[in-house]
């Protein structure tokens, strides 16, 4: 709800955060001189005030630098009416003539609810397809699949209040304490209140979230089938199967059993041991929630993993109460709510099926258009791969970046550049998915949005605007309504505001509830506008009693209303002899999808700020690779160059890249570009944690690092450049040196005439140069034929500053302290600085080192890393 201060120069909006599932409440305050801030909304029941380190640098991402402020129509700027018809006209013109299988929406869970409504609408009401897909189906289809095979609709049964009550939390395939850190400190502060609370982490690495882990079982990837087949069959052979449960609420029983019983628990990699403390664990305590994200998704055989875990809380009936129930945590701000409306090709509006003809004429007549879509359309996967062999011709792409996040991403971007007419809705052209459009149609961003989101416990929150909109930009539901009336249907697309589409969602989940599905909202089909403007969070399906959790007394939404357990078997990831490692990917803790947004902020790129490859030693020693060597990471679908970090953390055979970096940011980074197009048969999800590859160190010849104040991009094989607080700093490598550095330095920085001091270091074979213009530095180089050791914030912060010749030794003075990586991105909190604190002020805990600096205080993402520094510093001093 939005409220004034007792003065009314003072604003506070109350809104959503824009980044994962969790769904947090924020507060803005401007004041009358135009200073705003930024904390988390202690009246939100999703993060009760908390934030995590991206949220709370909102602010700092919300700057026009390379915002798109008008349509770009042939890479020339237009007007809206000239980008509207053109669109229009493409879409219109491309179905006369190939019909509507020949044009594709690929759409986002950045998109905000109202949006998503009426471009689903567009696409399957209007044009006739179910060709809209999203990149939600790169983040939970399996879990929608898995659901709808178990429950008969896709529906979470439990809230984020389970996890605070759970005697047993059990995280699978998710990293929560970097992907989902306030969930992630909601469990610390309940294991802390409960110290007999239980953790279990099943991951293949060990991640920050091992830190709170009673137990980590770091399984071979792929294999939570194996492990969770083990556990079914144990509850039955120990006899801990609720039978009440099973007799009245469930079918499949013995087929899932039988399945389990067949399992081979090697499968997993892990020791006996180690497995039979989890089923002891699992089966001895009732209260139990299993917790599980992309680990468990992101597979080619994700639904069954999914299903696995299903299986086993409903054979204990431990489903649906305080406390225990399986549990999916989405990756994206409004998943959910794109789930809700049928942003998925295979889902009709509000959870209606779009295989079901009875739905289809239901919704055509709800939305009283021309023609419905017969079926499914194409998931991503099938999508691009139908733009790279011609038949998709008109794609209109809607807030993401498929040229950098979908698999196959060399395949992916060629076929968007090849595509007959491509439109793309985004808030910067600054995208290699951007690059590549006919037309651009500039899109407000989080702070101008208008609308609603979904989390992940089906809490509807609104987001709200604080800030006008920027140049030209529209809001997406506008942009799609104004296409849907240039090509004939203005009658249906009359909208005028949010509301009016929130009002008209509603009213549609009437239909939903007609049939007896799970997703109903209609209570608000005629909610006023004032009364939507202060809509608080609400949690569907409205009008039940306690809708918190569902399913603890049955009443599925299948045709017999019993759950279905799925007989699923173990099938692990291929790994080809010419391709002998197997490579994860994930999220960073403080950066966001393909960093157009958290790329920003330079304080979130201080933590880690460039593309990264975890090898575990073995590896790194057969395959000849050093700490901070480039690799080179490739199979027949691609190639990634990423810094080497070897590290334990990984299994033996395994690997592990992080998936932000795109080309605006890195010359070979995109690690997506070797991740093969292989998908669930059942969800149509890709398998992002197992790519086969093989890996090579990099013929590299030299390395570098450099700032400037500019924006700049240089001329060699590797490059990976990040925001700082004063420009840009860059990490480079080369395989060939050039003829002159100084005039090499020169074209990169674009510094002509500017006066510059070279530094030729004999003794390590290297280069430094720097430029300087009236005592301040405007770019400084340096070159060596190893890494090179600098202080690279202190550095990162000298661009624009006043400075001397003495900046080539890539060290600050004794006056000013070097802080050392940053550790602590909420509050920018180096290495250095914790560990001068630690010796100085004699601190021997996590909870003191935040109180002498407030390291660690708010999302609590680098207490781990803490953690190993005050260990760090106590065996240094116990060796003296």
């Amino acid at each position: 709800m939005d409220g004034s201060a007792p003065f009314s120069s003072v604003k506070t909006t109350r809104s959503t955060c824009p980044y994962c599932g969790v769904g947090c409440g924020v507060k803005i305050t401007q004041g009358a001189d135009g200073t705003r801030s930024l904390q988390g909304d202690p009246d939100h029941p999703a993060n009760k005030g908390r934030l995590c380190s991206k949220g709370s640098a909102l602010l700092e991402t919300i700057g026009l630098e390379d915002r798109l402020l008008h349509p770009v129509v042939d890479g020339h700027r237009a007007d809206w009416d000239s980008a509207i018809a053109r669109a229009a006209s493409a879409f219109s013109s491309t179905i006369a003539q190939h019909g509507p299988e020949s044009v594709a929406f690929y759409v986002s869970g950045q998109m905000l609810t109202e949006d998503y409504y009426v471009a689903n609408k567009l696409m399957k009401g209007f044009i006739g397809t179910g060709n809209i897909d999203t990149n939600s189906r790169l983040c939970m289809a399996s879990t929608v699949a898995g659901h709808r095979r178990a429950f008969g609709t896709d529906t979470v049964p439990g809230c984020y209040e389970d996890l605070e009550l759970a005697d047993l939390v059990v995280l699978v395939g998710s990293n929560l304490a970097w992907c989902h850190p306030v969930l992630y400190q909601r469990i610390v502060a309940a294991k802390a209140e409960r110290p007999e609370m239980r953790v279990v982490n099943i991951d293949p690495r060990r991640t920050a979230t091992c830190d709170i882990a009673d137990l980590h079982l770091p399984l071979k990837s792929g294999s939570d089938v194996a492990l969770f087949n083990t556990l079914l069959a144990e509850i039955s052979r120990r006899g801990a199967c609720n039978w009440r449960y099973i007799n009245d609420h469930v079918s499949g029983f013995m087929s899932a059993l039988g399945a389990a019983r067949a399992s081979d628990p090697d499968a997993t990699g892990l020791s006996r041991d180690d497995i039979n403390a989890f089923c002891d664990m699992w089966i001895g305590t009732e209260k139990v929630v299993t917790v599980f994200s992309q680990g468990v998704n992101q597979s080619s055989n994700g639904t069954d993993k999914v299903n696995a875990i299903i299986n086993c809380h409903l054979a204990t009936g431990r489903i649906g109460r305080p406390g225990m129930g399986p549990f999916s945590v989405t990756g994206q701000p409004n998943a959910m709510g794109g789930r809700e409306v049928g942003g998925l090709a295979n889902m009709l509006a509000n959870h209606l099926d779009i295989d079901d003809q009875t739905h289809r004429d239901a919704v055509k007549k709800f939305w009283n258009s021309p023609r419905i879509a017969q079926g499914p359309g194409r998931k991503a996967v099938d999508l691009f791969q139908a733009v790279a062999d011609g038949k998709i011709k008109a794609l209109w792409i809607i807030g993401t970046n498929p040229a950098v996040s979908m698999p196959d991403a060399d395949l992916v971007r060629d076929a968007i550049e090849l595509c007959d007419f491509v439109a793309v809705s985004d808030v910067t052209a600054r995208t290699d998915t951007a690059r590549l459009a006919d037309v651009l149609f500039p899109a407000l961003g989080w702070g101008e949005k208008d609308g609603t989101v979904t989390n992940s416990e089906r809490r509807i929150s609104r987001q709200r605007p604080f800030l006008p909109a920027p140049g030209e930009a529209r809001a997406d539901w506008r942009i799609i309504c104004d296409v849907a009336c240039a090509m004939g249907w203005s009658d249906a697309f009359t909208h005028a505001k949010p509301a009016d589409v929130f009002r008209e969602h509603a009213q549609l989940s009437r239909v939903t509830a007609s049939f007896g599905l799970d997703f109903d909202i209609s209570a608000l089909s005629e909610i006023g506008d004032t009364d939507y403007e202060t809509l608080h969070p609400f949690r569907w399906p409205v009008g039940n009693v306690d809708n918190a959790r569902l399913f603890g007394d049955g009443g599925f939404y299948t045709p017999d209303r019993r759950a279905r357990m799925i007989p699923v078997r173990h099938s692990g990831p291929a790994k080809p002899d010419a391709y002998p490692l197997v490579l994860n990917t994930g999220r960073v803790r403080d950066h966001w999808h393909t960093l157009t947004r958290t790329g920003k902020s330079a304080r979130l790129s201080k933590h880690i700020a460039e593309p990264y490859l975890e090898i575990h030693p073995d590896d790194a020693r057969q395959h000849g690779l050093k700490p901070a060597d480039i690799a080179a990471v490739q199979n027949p679908t691609g190639r990634a160059l990423l810094r080497v970090l070897v590290t334990d953390r990984v299994r033996p055979g395994e690997m592990f890249a992080p998936m932000h970096w795109t080309g605006e940011f890195t010359s070979e980074g995109r690690i997506d570009a070797v991740v093969p197009s292989r998908v669930d048969p059942v969800s149509g999800q890709p398998e992002s944690k197992a790519a086969p590859v093989k890996v090579s160190r990099f013929d590299t010849k030299w390395f570098g690092f450099a700032v400037a104040s500019n924006r700049f991009q240089p001329d060699c094989a590797y490059w990976a450049r990040s925001k700082t607080q004063s420009g840009w700093q860059c990490e480079m490598a080369g395989d060939t040196f050039p003829e002159d550095w100084t005039d090499w330095a020169q074209d990169c920085f674009g510094l002509d005439e500017v006066p510059r001091v070279v530094v030729e270091d004999a003794r390590r074979s290297g280069t430094r140069i720097a430029f300087l213009c009236d005592g301040k530095l405007l770019a400084a180089l340096f070159i060596g034929p190893q890494p090179i050791a600098l202080a690279r914030n202190y550095l990162g912060a000298l661009p624009g500053l006043d400075a001397s010749a003495d900046v080539l030794s890539g060290w600050p003075g004794a006056d000013r302290p070097d802080p050392g990586p940053t550790v602590c991105a909420c509050f920018d909190v180096g290495a250095n600085t914790i560990l001068a604190a630690i010796d100085e002020k004699r601190l021997v805990s996590v909870d003191a080192i935040g109180d002498a600096l407030r390291a660690g205080t708010n999302c609590g993402s680098c207490r781990p890393e803490l953690r190993r520094l005050l260990e760090q510093s106590q065996r240094l001093e116990a060796a003296e």
